[in-house]
Order: C-alpha cells, then structure tokens, then sequence
C-alpha cells in the first residue's frame, strides 16, 4: 500500500511579516501614544508572540522607533515637504501650518503627530530622548529654511526666534487635534498663525 504524502506545510505557523507588524504598531502608537500601548496588546494586534516581537525588534522601543521611522518618511513628510516650496519664507510658513493642520486632521482615529505627541508624558527616558533627537533635527530644517531669508548677518537671531514661534505654533496644533478641535477650526487657527508669523518677520532690507 502506498503511504499517503504528508502535506510539509502543514502545522507550520504563518510567516511573520515585520513590515506589517511596524504598520500595525504605527496605528497603536499613533493612536494612544507610547506608554499607553503594551506588550500584549502589540502581540494581540499583530497576531505574533512576545518573543517573536523581541525578536525581530529587540523591545517595544525597538518596534516604536522603527514604527516612528516609517511615520517620519511617510506621512511626516509634510513639514519637509513645506519646507521645500520655494517662495518667501513669509509665504511658505503659512503654508506649512495650513498643510501641518490638515495632516493633523486628516484621520480621527489618529489625530495630531506623532513624532511630537507620541511619547509626550512618557516616563522611558530613553524613548523620551529618541523622540527629543527627531524634534532638534525638525527645528534645524526650519531653522536652515529661515536662515535662507533671514541669515544671521543681516537679522541676527531672528531666525532662531521665528523656528520657536513655527515649533510652538505646530506643537500646540498638534496637540489640539488630538484633544479634539474640529478640522475646520484647526485650519482657521493654522491661517491666524501664519498672519502672526508674517507679522513677526522682520523687514527685509531694501
């Protein structure tokens, strides 16, 4: 009698996909911050087991910081994106909090940004510290932009002050999506905003 063949694949767990647990994870952080997410709960959602998880990401720092670098190229790409209009800087300013507004607002499930209100109240330093790196490195890419039409020879120290004002302005927009400020009023605080940045600006010589 012939032995039946045996099916190899059979019993064998479904393959791990990282890149879909990094998107998985990415909708978790977003949603309800570092602190707030576990363990467990990351197992749950992507259906893979602790160890598996360590495995592939070291910790649950390791998965939010790859889950970050993903938000940082794809949908945080607003703020370089901006930034690279050409124009005035009093013209692509306004611009970046009117774009930062509707990035902010665009999914209600997962207000606000990440990269600033991610960790905020988190008590790991260490992700504390990660996240405070990707903020120094943002506020350079303004401040770089700013000093293209305000460099420091000819208006020292206002592009420093006018990179606080545009940090400010996007850290409060953020956090007011995530406590909830309909669209609509977020983009008319966004357009009062940049009326103010365009006030703040100094004059250019002549």
């Amino acid at each position: 009698m012939t032995a039946k063949k045996i099916n190899s694949t059979r019993g064998r767990p479904r393959a791990f996909d990282p890149e879909a647990a990094v998107e998985t994870a990415l909708a978790l952080f977003h949603e309800r911050g570092y602190d707030a997410v576990g363990v467990a709960e990351l197992s749950q959602a992507t259906g893979v087991k602790p160890p598996s998880l360590y495995a592939a990401f070291g910790s649950k720092q390791g998965l939010f910081e790859r889950a970050v670098t993903l938000y940082r190229a794809r949908e945080g790409a607003v703020v370089r994106e901006a930034l690279a209009q050409e124009g005035p800087a009093d013209d692509v300013i306004p611009g970046l909090f009117i774009r930062a507004a509707e990035a902010y607002s665009a999914d209600p499930r997962r207000p606000g940004c990440l990269i600033l209100d991610g960790a905020r109240n988190s008590a790991d330093t260490a992700v504390c510290d990660f996240m405070a790196e990707l903020k120094a490195a943002s506020r350079q890419g303004i401040l770089d932009r700013l000093r293209q039409d305000f460099p420091e020879a000819d208006y020292p120290g206002a592009a420093g002050r006018l990179a606080d004002f545009v940090g400010v302005v996007l850290a409060g927009l953020s956090a007011a999506a995530r406590d909830g400020l309909p669209r609509e009023a977020l983009i008319e605080t966004a357009t009062l905003a940049g009326t103010g940045f365009r006030a703040a600006c100094p004059q250019r010589a002549a």
